[in-house]
């Protein structure tokens, strides 16, 4: 069962396979000019550093983030409850992965501090009531961006923290033909910004991220392995996320963090995001709209291999628990350090036409479907996990079928958009 289900509702070596030299030469030069051009947004979008003449102490009340209260807030938030706990930064907390995240961590005894900048990427008003089940389970959220390294260095100066949890992230495929500087900005600059702080703390916190299973992009070989090729991305956030884990790499093994990287695949589930299909279905379909269900070039359905978030909460935890300290402190390498990638799926890729009928026998009602040839704009036409190595390694084994899961999704969303005004109890 679900540790939010009683909830009333509320607002080795990669074996690289022979290539042509010119082969090699092109997507080299194909890499490199992915690379620069995200680097050059990342140039273009940064803020300037803040002069140092203006950096204000933990102790001025008159900062925007310091003043005793606010330590106080920090320090109570970040102390673990039971003996031998974590002490854990979870950015994005106020996400969807993240507030299932930070409250399963709270309920074992481990330290949490959130911080979200609370971006209206979504309504905003569903992340405010995330925050409201934080706050009522002792975790408190800093309003901030993962951009702000001074923030980001008074975090790490009022709290030693032994994880990070790095969620925060600029989510969404087909969001990325809109706004291409958004996840450049958050899935590379602020994963970056991120890490340098990381680096030059004393110890170095072991650092669990959140990557994707987009990274596999045209990939036609399944179930998807760590082990596969990851170089041909189908869209941009599948790029910034594939950076990420180069980058993640580079600091690994110049610096010694220990870094877990975790493909997440499809997540749903209670407190989920508005822009995941089934979501969005689920709304459509209550007010009687069309929803349009796309289907591949060869007229076959388009499936997804759905991952209940108490799953991936389980994945995410044993990350943690199994991540080793990082060699490295106050920038130093002192050597070598754990760096691990993940898949976490369900393995068991159902086809989207299922989900809606799914959603017609739990809101007892007839989608009006419209089928749609599936568009140039990110999207692939299916994902399957192969979780061997994380079954193995971390303990990771899904538990929920689909049905179950959107069972406890529909009661969520429709408790949550009823207009009831009861409050969680904990």
């Amino acid at each position: 069962m679900s540790h939010l289900d009683d909830l009333p509702p509320t607002p080795g070596k990669y074996k690289v396979l022979p290539y042509h030299r010119y082969l090699r030469l092109s997507k080299l030069t194909l890499w490199a000019s992915l690379f620069l051009a995200l680097f050059l947004f990342y140039l273009v979008l940064s803020p300037p550093p803040p002069s140092p003449s203006r950096h204000r102490s933990l102790n001025d009340s008159s900062a925007k983030y310091g003043g005793s209260h606010w330590e106080k807030q920090v320090r109570k938030s970040a102390r673990p409850r039971s003996p031998g706990g974590l002490t854990v930064l979870v950015t994005g907390a106020a996400g969807f992965v993240g507030t299932h995240v930070s409250i399963a961590l709270r309920k074992r005894g481990d330290g949490v501090l959130g911080l979200d900048n609370f971006n209206r990427y979504y309504d905003p008003k569903l992340k405010r009531a995330r925050q409201g089940l934080l706050e009522r389970s002792g975790v408190f959220v800093v309003e901030g961006d993962i951009n702000d390294a001074v923030l980001l260095r008074k975090l790490y100066d009022v709290v030693l923290f032994t994880h990070v949890m790095h969620l925060a992230a600029q989510a969404g495929v087909r969001y990325a033909m809109q706004n291409p500087g958004s996840y450049v900005n958050s899935n590379i600059a602020g994963f970056v910004n991120l890490l340098e702080v990381s680096k030059a703390a004393s110890p170095q916190p072991a650092v669990v991220w959140a990557s994707s299973s987009s990274v596999y992009g045209l990939n036609s070989k399944v179930p998807f392995s760590e082990r596969d090729r990851t170089d041909h991305p189908a869209s941009l956030y599948a790029a910034t996320k594939k950076a990420g884990e180069g980058i993640a790499h580079t600091y690994n093994h110049i610096y010694g963090l220990s870094l877990t990287g975790l493909r997440f695949f499809t997540v749903y589930g209670p407190w989920g995001r508005p822009d995941m299909a089934y979501f969005f279905f689920t709304k459509d379909i209550l007010k009687g709209k069309t929803i349009t269900v796309f289907e591949s070039p060869d007229k076959g359905s388009v499936a997804r291999d759905f991952t209940y978030i108490d799953d991936i909460v389980k994945g995410c935890l044993g990350a943690l628990d199994t991540a080793e300290k990082s060699t490295g402190s106050g920038g130093k390498k002192k050597g070598p350090a754990m760096f691990r990638i993940y898949n976490l799926g369900n393995t068991s890729p159902v086809p989207v036409t299922k989900l809606v009928t799914i959603l017609e026998k739990l809101l007892k009602m007839k989608a009006k479907r419209k089928v749609m040839p599936l568009p140039r704009n990110g999207d692939v036409e299916f994902t399957h996990a192969n979780i061997t190595l994380a079954q193995t390694e971390i303990g990771y084994k899904p538990e929920v079928d689909l049905e179950t899961g959107l069972k406890k999704f529909v009661k969520w969303y429709l408790g949550f958009y009823s207009g009831s005004k009861k409050k969680s109890s904990w």
